[in-house]
């Protein structure tokens, strides 16, 4: 199913959550305050995406996630996954949704992962032709096949991720939303996930809500960027649109035939450093590169060029920076549960 073909399937229509939490006032006495840690939250994403889902700690993130699967009730707005209210529908939605917690296994601790997904099966009440499809798929596409009579305790924490994938996906959910799936994982533990996670939509049409600290998880797997802080919701668009907003920086390398001084007198660019015939220049990052080239080729012993993109993790950064969003001040972080 392609993305946006049959209309959105998550909504959300100026969402809030607000905390009531204490804090000590004195040797005795305990104030109350009121923590919001989703303020008017609005966006929707059609079936088949998948979002990366932005912001700092305390920001919001893990609170969305927590009301979209129904954890947690809103204390106002509406919220609608495929067409059910999370809070009031929490079982049958649960059929239609898929979690994984970077942190917090679903897995049964003592049993091997071959029980654990028994298990699955019988709470999910999965057609068993079904079940041995999408157990066969994910055990072959996740290099799961010697793990299946290992106990849970004795896995690794990239092979832990990827048994909590499977047990995320044998039901067949219409979404999968993700809190911190590559955390803690080696290199190639993450490129096994992504890969995963990639055909996962491709070829299934899964929709994925994805929430990461690793960006680079964004950058290979995300076509739609939302950043959140405070609540609410800074930035909405592609990672074009993102270093755009952010007026960030691209880097135009240049190898010249010899040392020379640094390139001056070329409008928009600067030079940022020099390192023997190799010059950086930084010029705004949604200006083309084309006429800063042709002016230094044009006054200069050109070699070779090279263009890199602003690093996605300063982007935000100078988004918050810019005041499209203020950071989290210490004891504003909503706490992880009502």
């Amino acid at each position: 199913m392609s993305a946006g073909s049959a209309g959105p399937l998550i909504e959300l229509d100026g969402v809030e959550k607000v905390f009531t939490v204490r804090r000590r006032a004195g040797r005795l006495r305990r104030t109350r305050h009121e923590v919001r840690a989703v303020d008017g939250l609005t966006f929707q994403v059609p079936r088949g995406e998948m979002v990366g889902y932005l912001g700092p700690n305390g920001a919001g993130k893990s609170t969305t996630l927590k009301m979209l699967t129904g954890i947690l009730v809103p204390s106002g707005g509406r919220l609608r996954v495929a067409g059910l209210d999370p809070a009031r529908d929490r079982l049958r939605l649960a059929r239609r949704i898929g979690v994984v917690l970077g942190q917090r296994t679903t897995l049964w601790w003592d049993l091997p992962l071959a029980d654990s997904y028994d298990l699955v099966r019988r709470m999910y009440r999965i057609p068993p032709a079904v079940f041995r499809a999408n157990l066969a798929r994910c055990t072959e596409l996740l290099g799961l096949g010697p793990l299946l009579d290992v106990p849970v305790r004795q896995l690794s924490l990239g092979q832990r991720m990827r048994g909590d994938l499977t047990a995320a996906l044998l039901h067949d959910p219409e979404v999968l939303y993700l809190d911190e799936p590559t955390i803690g994982l080696d290199v190639v533990s993450k490129a096994t996930v992504r890969t995963f996670l990639r055909e996962l939509n491709t070829e299934r049409g899964t929709t994925v809500v994805l929430t990461t600290h690793d960006l680079t998880d964004i950058e290979q797997l995300c076509r739609r960027v939302m950043v959140i802080d405070h609540g609410r919701l800074v930035f909405d668009g592609d990672l074009a649109g993102l270093r755009a907003a952010a007026d960030g920086e691209r880097t135009l390398v240049v190898d010249l035939a010899r040392q020379l001084p640094p390139i001056d007198g070329v409008p928009g660019a600067r030079t940022v450093r020099v390192e023997g015939p190799r010059q950086w220049l930084a010029f705004p990052a949604g200006h083309s590169a084309a006429p800063l080239v042709a002016a230094i080729a044009a006054r200069y012993p050109l070699v070779d060029l090279s263009v890199r993109e602003p690093d996605i993790e300063a982007l935000v950064a100078d988004l918050y920076a810019r005041g499209g969003a203020a950071r989290p001040q210490p004891g504003d972080e909503a706490p992880a549960s009502p």
